[in-house]
């Protein structure tokens, strides 16, 4: 009887020290569909690394920060007003009133992310406007990636002129990023130097397939995407969709990684989830080079 009396005890002292060792964080994000990718899988890292993680999201396609604020001003200006509601039929002011947030990421479009006046006075504003309703919140501005190689096009740099390349575009963009980083004092989630990392790596960086004869493509066959981060070629009714902007799985993966360590400082070297399209080979990669990025010493988890 006292024997089973101290199992029990044990297993009940157990479950309570789990339950105290357990790190309970709220995230907000306020982006669109690159920030959707970029944390796509923050849920499984972190509830693999003991964090009860719960986040909330304005996020909005191709919404840029000039965007975002205008609907903070539409919203305050009438909070009746729908047109200031277009999250979810809610005010920004409504979602980051809505509890205490530990955490708050912002970003830029990616095609303006390059020329850091698309940035002011939005970035300034909207840092004010969420320390007015969550004072305590730590805020991050999260550093996008440049487009594929391969791209038709790249992001502006300065008013209508646009990069000329990739490497073009990240230096523009990881620029502009630190630029205003430097401006609010905000720490950086580094996601474009991830990817870049990996597209200047020789035996891992993307190259188009000139083999492929695109004139005469019939579904399902597909030009070698071979190390691509990005959507890339994909068939869709029979047409070929190119999408070289967003991520794809393994990029999610990338970039969530890049989010995890920087954000709650989570040791990578330990995780163990990946989605089934990330080889173990190409998983092992992208811890090394996410444990080579800057992780900010006053993170949340520190």
């Amino acid at each position: 009887m006292l024997l089973r009396f101290k199992i029990c005890l044990l297993v009940l002292c157990s479950i309570c020290f789990t339950a105290q060792a357990q790190k309970k964080y709220r995230l907000f994000i306020i982006g669109n569909s690159f920030s959707q990718n970029a944390a796509t899988f923050l849920p499984q890292l972190t509830r693999e690394g003991g964090i009860e993680l719960e986040t909330g999201r304005a996020e909005l396609g191709g919404c840029s920060m000039e965007r975002h604020w205008k609907l903070v001003e539409t919203a305050e200006k009438d909070t009746s007003d729908p047109a200031g509601k277009a999250y979810g039929g809610k005010s920004l002011r409504q979602l980051l009133s809505d509890g205490t947030w530990d955490i708050v990421t912002i970003q830029q479009y990616s095609l303006l992310s390059g020329d850091p006046e698309t940035y002011r006075p939005y970035a300034r504003k909207l840092y004010d406007f969420i320390k007015s309703i969550q004072p305590n919140a730590k805020i991050y501005i999260h550093q996008i990636w440049a487009y594929r190689s391969d791209a038709k096009s790249f992001g502006r740099i300065a008013g209508e002129e646009r990069a000329v390349d990739a490497a073009d575009m990240h230096q523009h963009v990881r620029a502009a990023y630190h630029t205003i980083a430097d401006e609010l004092n905000l720490a950086v989630i580094p996601v474009g130097d991830a990817f870049r990392a990996m597209a200047t790596d020789p035996s891992w960086a993307y190259k188009k397939d000139t083999t492929f004869n695109f004139e005469t493509a019939v579904s399902p066959a597909l030009p070698d995407q071979t190390n691509s981060l990005h959507m890339g070629y994909r068939w869709d009714n029979n047409k070929l969709d190119f999408d070289a902007n967003h991520a794809n799985r393994a990029g999610c993966y990338l970039g969530s990684l890049v989010w995890y360590q920087t954000l709650f400082g989570g040791d990578v070297k330990k995780v163990q989830f990946k989605p089934e399209q990330v080889s173990d080979e190409m998983a092992a990669q992208f811890k090394k080079v996410v444990l080579a990025l800057p992780v900010p010493a006053d993170s949340v988890a520190r």
